[in-house]
């Protein structure tokens, strides 16, 4: 499936013409607002994630109080999160253009199996175990791109196959055992070396989530993939190469996901053939969750990356209650759900870009 582009001044003058067209919209909404005293509804919406943050902080802490308000409980809440964001902020890239990549947490365990295996069992050094591990992911991800580009396949049913794909080859490369004893450069780089006493692999996703909020908000880039995933065909006649930005979020999707890999081994010195899979639904909760907040309407970094910590906080409440493990996917599964339906609110009711 190939697209006949226009000549280049052509296509830049076209989403010149976009952008200005955007900018005098969000300038009419801005003096709209302006008149307005105060926009309590558009406010909530903003920022109504952190007021919820706050209230299960509150809650919480009425039960448990010294867990709750000990800045050590959410230092380590933060630092053990990093991969969770990374994973959630590569979920959001393709989202942006209206696809879905599942494979996410596959990519996750590939990566933090080939580091594993690379390094422990054949001697490479952490630093080329690493690059690999983020070569295999933009592997996956051009082999996501070429199945639903290319033939048209719906993105749901290829990254689901691919991600069943990557699982079996996880549990070939492993012989389906754990691997520990991964090089402790890697461990002091994500999870030992602290400052403020959080992990600095929390630090790592914060500059990640930052990058992804400029290239989302001021970027042609990120203008191009939100007209794409707002309308393909719109997006086409206007001049936007819509393969070619497809193609790029699928491919950064899984690299971010394999860098989640690099983040989630550093944390536990280990890799084992299964527990990636587990992130898959936190991810995809926060994802939702956080089109919500800060950007309403829109999947956007700021919201994805304060998402996974309220989710994560109730999770961390529910355990210093003692309730059963169980109750965490009730949490987090609910959470998609009603994260999805408000999304859906927010959008006036517009079916998703599939």
């Amino acid at each position: 499936m190939t697209e006949t582009p226009p000549s280049s001044e052509a296509y830049e003058a076209r989403i010149a013409a976009l952008e200005a067209k955007l900018a005098a919209l969000e300038a009419s909404v801005g003096d709209a607002t302006a008149r307005v005293e105060w926009d309590w509804k558009g406010w909530a919406e903003r920022y109504g994630l952190i007021l919820a943050w706050i209230a299960i902080i509150l809650v919480l802490g009425a039960f448990k109080p010294v867990q709750m308000f000990a800045w050590n409980s959410y230092a380590s809440m933060l630092g053990s999160n990093a991969m969770v964001v990374v994973l959630t902020l590569a979920l959001i890239i393709p989202l942006t253009t209206g696809d879905f990549d599942l494979s996410v947490a596959s990519v996750m365990g590939l990566s933090s199996m080939l580091i594993a295996v690379l390094n422990v069992k054949l001697g490479y050094p952490i630093g080329s175990a690493i690059l690999i591990a983020l070569l295999a992911g933009a592997v996956v991800g051009a082999v996501n791109a070429f199945f639903i580009l290319y033939f048209g396949v719906f993105s749901l049913i290829v990254t689901l196959g691919t991600g069943y794909f990557v699982n079996g080859l996880i549990l070939w490369v492993s012989n389906s055992g754990t691997i520990a004893g991964v090089s402790m450069d890697l461990v002091r780089a994500v999870i030992l070396t602290r400052f403020l006493g959080i992990p600095v692999g929390f630090y790592y996703a914060l500059i990640l989530t930052g990058v992804i909020w400029y290239v989302f908000q001021f970027t042609a880039l990120g203008r191009r993939m939100l007209f794409v995933g707002r309308g393909r065909e719109v997006a086409r006649l206007s001049g936007v190469n819509v393969t070619r930005v497809r193609a790029g979020a699928l491919i950064a999707s899984s690299v971010m996901a394999a860098f989640a890999g690099v983040l989630y081994t550093g944390m536990r010195g280990v890799a084992d053939p299964s527990s990636a899979l587990a992130f898959l639904l936190p991810a995809f909760a926060a994802a939702f969750l956080g089109s919500t907040a800060i950007y309403p309407g829109r999947f956007n970094a700021p919201g994805a990356f304060l998402a996974v910590f309220v989710l994560s906080t109730g999770v961390m409440g529910l355990n210093f209650l003692g309730v059963d493990s169980f109750v965490q996917n009730l949490f987090y599964g609910g959470g998609l759900v009603v994260a999805v339906a408000i999304s859906q609110l927010i959008r006036g009711r517009k079916p998703m870009d599939g």
